[in-house]
């Protein structure tokens, strides 16, 4: 059911643009299939909602405070909560008390290894793992509460620290003293604590949710600003356009396969000769071997290539390739009898075990005769 829980928080967010954008039959659709894919009291009480027909203007009972604080969890209301938050300050979007709780959690964290619940001796993979867990609760995307995009930003920069081992080195010894005197001026809002990683929630996003992890040497500077400038932008523009180039080199190898299995097949010599009329490749002069008296097909320039003893042996390698063509037609010859036999007595049916026995092999016979002139030729 864990599994799922991405998937249904997506459908959620399109039902709740629906809303907003007067589409209920969307927004039901939606909502009905998050509810499948993992049900939950918020989801069921806007499909309740939404099923409920409207009633009229004069009829209408005046609104509960619950009821603003259903449109407003909903839709994102722009007013204020009893508690003196903004529904949506910023954004019409919906959002969860668990999701305004994590991004309390996270200002409330007092080192960058809280933020990510690891502990100091974490591996890269423990790292990639905290950040993972805190997917649902801080993904922009997904939530819109107030301060959710600095705790996103929060969790890259933990991350892009911890992640490097000389600024983790650093941290660990000297702590975040800039950060401490940057808190005095501006309290606990300031999430970054001294060091700042080059890293957007964009970029947080696309590295554990759209393409893997970035590599180890993630530039973090400690000037407590965003350092994300138009070069850095060009940078990654240009990186994205050499994937062409990438997936070239890595097709090289099955390409030079290809190549060099075609060349060598021109390379091999075709055989001088064919045990039937084939004009396409000149083979269309026909002449008997001394042995056995098969018959094979050969080019104009057949006699001259071959005399004495090459001759012999292309005549030998004539009668193998006979005998294998019958060998295997024999075979094929048997195959078909045999299962019109059985076929017949499977059946019960007389006129296809007649048919069956009067069926020939001639192939069969003409191994056998080949085989006895070899017998007297030894």
């Amino acid at each position: 059911m864990e599994s799922n829980k991405d998937e249904a928080e997506r459908c959620i967010s399109i039902a709740l643009k629906a809303i907003q954008s007067n589409q209920p039959d969307r927004a039901l659709r939606f909502l009905e299939k998050a509810q499948r894919l993992y049900p939950t009291p918020r989801v069921r009480s806007l499909i309740e909602s939404l099923n409920q027909k409207p009633q009229p203007a004069g009829d209408q009972p005046q609104p509960t405070e619950a009821t603003h604080a259903t449109h407003r969890k909903a839709a994102g209301a722009n007013a204020p909560s009893a508690n003196g938050e903004a529904g949506g300050g910023e954004s019409t979007k919906g959002y969860t008390a668990e999701q305004v709780a994590a991004v309390k959690r996270v200002k409330q964290c007092k080192d960058y290894y809280e933020i990510l619940g690891v502990s100091r001796g974490a591996s890269d993979e423990d790292l990639e793992k905290g950040v993972r867990r805190r997917k649902s609760e801080s993904r922009p995307e997904f939530s819109h509460c107030p301060g959710c995009p600095d705790s996103f930003r929060a969790i890259g920069t933990a991350y892009a620290v911890l992640s490097n081992p000389e600024k983790r080195k650093q941290y660990d010894q000297f702590g975040d003293d800039k950060g401490q005197a940057a808190r005095h001026g501006h309290g606990h809002a300031d999430f970054h604590r001294g060091f700042e990683a080059d890293i957007s929630p964009e970029d947080l996003f696309n590295m554990f949710f759209g393409g893997g992890f970035p590599s180890s040497n993630v530039h973090v500077y400690s000037n407590g600003r965003m350092r994300y400038t138009y070069h850095q932008r060009q940078d990654r523009r240009e990186n994205q356009g050499d994937g062409g180039l990438g997936v070239f080199v890595q097709l090289m190898p099955i390409l030079i396969l290809i190549l060099v299995s075609a060349l060598s097949q021109l390379m091999v010599s075709s055989p001088p000769y064919s045990l039937s009329l084939r004009p396409s490749v000149g083979h269309v002069h026909k002449r008997v071997t001394d042995h056995l008296n098969v018959v094979y097909y050969v080019a104009d320039t057949f006699s001259e290539e071959y005399t004495g003893s090459s001759l012999k042996m292309v005549e030998r390698n004539v009668e193998d390739d006979y005998i294998a063509n019958l060998r295997n037609n024999c075979w094929k010859e048997k195959q078909q009898k045999e299962g019109l036999l059985y076929r017949a007595r499977y059946f019960g049916d007389t006129d296809l075990y007649n048919k069956a026995q009067k069926m020939g092999t001639p192939s069969c016979s003409r191994l056998s005769e080949t085989m006895k002139s070899l017998e007297n030729f030894w």
